[in-house]
């Protein structure tokens, strides 16, 4: 695989080690809306199955916080309104995963679009084992939001509709495709923690083993 010469140089893959980091992976896709208890969850999955909880987000964050170059251009991305393109959030998960000396992994929040998802399995060569799929109702989603008071400022009821709208829009396909594969599982979320968490245990002994 040749690197692009459009980005810095920690997202080119060492390819020497990419087969062996990734021959055996076992990745799964823990998709949702927000409020969906994704996170709650995946803290459960990495207690219970050892696995390693990956998050884009907070993978992109953290390279901001880092005060590097490759930070400042993320930054800058994210000020300027635009969506970080997906082969450098692709290749920081892939990083993250070449980094570590677990084989197992839940991506949380990704892919969220088709792009993402394309720019997954091209670059990391790898499809999930399975997506994880937390259903749950939009009044169910918005009121969990507006309760959890985590301070963010598009938590409130003007902005939520609209996240939840985009959200659902852009996932929706990637949900369709992976169901078209048979690899969608899905989750009723409108329950509570322990009765989910029993689904989710269900799902992980039966297709991990």
């Amino acid at each position: 695989m040749s690197a692009s010469t459009d980005y810095p140089s920690f997202l080119t893959p060492k390819v020497a080690n990419e087969n062996q980091s990734h021959d055996a992976a076992i990745v799964v896709f823990v998709l949702g809306g927000p409020g969906s208890g994704k996170g709650t969850q995946c803290q459960k999955i990495v207690e219970h199955f050892g696995f390693t909880h990956l998050g884009a987000g907070d993978l992109l964050q953290a390279e901001i916080d880092s005060g590097s170059e490759n930070g400042a251009m993320i930054e800058n991305f994210k000020k300027e309104g635009k969506i970080v393109p997906s082969e450098i959030t692709v290749r920081l998960l892939q990083q993250a995963m070449q980094q570590s000396e677990n084989k197992k992994f839940i991506i949380d929040g990704f892919p969220r679009n088709e792009e993402n998802r394309a720019a997954f399995e091209n670059i990391v060569g790898i499809e999930p084992e399975f997506v994880l799929f937390f259903e749950c109702p939009e009044e169910v989603l918005t009121k969990r939001i507006l309760n959890r008071n985590q301070g963010r400022v598009d938590d409130n009821v003007h902005t939520i509709p609209k996240r939840l709208k985009v959200y659902f829009e852009q996932t929706l396909p990637v949900i369709d495709h992976y169901s078209s594969k048979g690899k969608v599982q899905k989750v009723d979320a409108h329950r509570s923690v322990d009765e989910v968490f029993e689904g989710v245990k269900s799902i992980f002994c039966r297709l991990t083993k």
